[in-house]
């Protein structure tokens, strides 16, 4: 077969057309870098440029949705760790009022469109790109010194929480459609720890998560690239797999999860991942890692695959390991 650009090959991927090879891309945080527009921007162009990724997932710092709205944190100092959250808006049940609809391009969100912008003149549409929006209930979750208080107050204080998620939905929809005019082939919606059994009972992600992660997919509706990341162990895939978007990803080696195929069976999305960030990336050998990307091309059979992380890759993934996964994903070729 006559070799595809990156870009064509990403869209006929999602497709499920033929393919020169299966697509491939990693994407992981910079903690020290990821703290202004210039240095995300330089961390995410200079993956694509030092390992020859097929599409980029921007992959911004976790904090900015909730900064936001006012959460304060300590920039890190160190490469293989998150910022630590110094002030929050969440305390009590009573503080959810206190959130309500932001302007989409405001403080944070500003700053990471900016990004954008800057990242898509860099690349000059070489690779497709996907940005990074967190589902509503993710980013309540993270507007409290700790998560379990949201989980109670879904019990507690039903109302509340839904005038909340309301405001929140309302404001990453914003954000989303200036996402999509600021360059984006399509947005990257994760559950983060919500969408597990783990956490949450179908009848509980019924009423606080599905409903809201629909409204802001409904603002990127018509993107090529759209991809849905189900979080964690113990996922909710067969639940939400349904979700309007054209891929979708997750880890398939935690526990409880379905495996490639299992997930390939339940859809005619296209499936990223195979790749287990957590072990064989970052603590494997570069032949493991290859037998890894075989074995998932192998499994999928191939067409409608793009190979790429379980979840967010960690800073100390040994590069030689990278670099291993995509000559595997290179030498699929037809």
């Amino acid at each position: 077969m006559t070799s595809m650009t990156k870009r064509e090959r990403v869209m006929a991927a999602l497709r499920g057309d033929d393919l020169d090879r299966p697509p491939i891309g990693f994407w992981g945080h910079d903690f020290l870098r990821e703290w202004t527009p210039e240095g995300l921007t330089a961390a995410m162009v200079e993956s694509v440029r030092v390992y020859d990724y097929d599409y980029l997932k921007i992959n911004p710092r976790a904090s900015y949705f909730v900064e936001s709205w006012g959460c304060k944190f300590a920039s890190p100092t160190e490469s293989d760790g998150p910022p630590a959250m110094t002030s929050w808006l969440l305390n009590e049940p009573d503080d959810l009022k206190k959130i309500e609809p932001i302007a989409g391009d405001v403080g944070a969100f500003g700053e990471h469109l900016r990004s954008l912008r800057m990242i898509d003149d860099a690349l000059g549409g070489e690779v497709p790109l996907t940005q990074t929006v967190f589902s509503p209930l993710s980013v309540l979750g993270r507007m409290a010194a700790e998560r379990k208080l949201v989980r109670g107050w879904l019990d507690e204080a039903p109302d509340l929480v839904h005038g909340a998620l309301d405001a929140i939905t309302e404001a990453l929809s914003a954000y989303t459609t200036l996402v999509l005019n600021a360059g984006a082939d399509g947005i990257f919606f994760p559950t983060t720890e919500w969408g597990t059994y783990d956490a949450l009972t179908d009848e509980l992600y019924g009423e606080f998560g599905r409903s809201y992660d629909l409204r802001v997919l409904e603002a990127a509706k018509g993107a090529e690239f759209n991809v849905f990341h189900v979080c964690r162990a113990n996922n909710m895939l067969e639940k939400v797999i349904d979700y309007p978007t054209a891929v979708v990803n997750w880890d398939v080696f935690a526990e409880g999860n379905a495996s490639l195929g299992g997930g390939k069976g339940m859809t005619d999305k296209a499936i990223m991942g195979g790749v287990d960030s957590f072990g064989t990336l970052r603590k494997g050998t570069p032949e493991e890692v290859r037998d890894q990307v075989r074995a998932a091309v192998d499994e999928t059979g191939s067409r409608g695959f793009l190979v790429g992380p379980s979840c967010s890759i960690f800073p100390d993934s040994p590069p030689e390991n990278i670099r291993a996964a995509v000559d595997a994903a290179k030498a699929h070729a037809r």
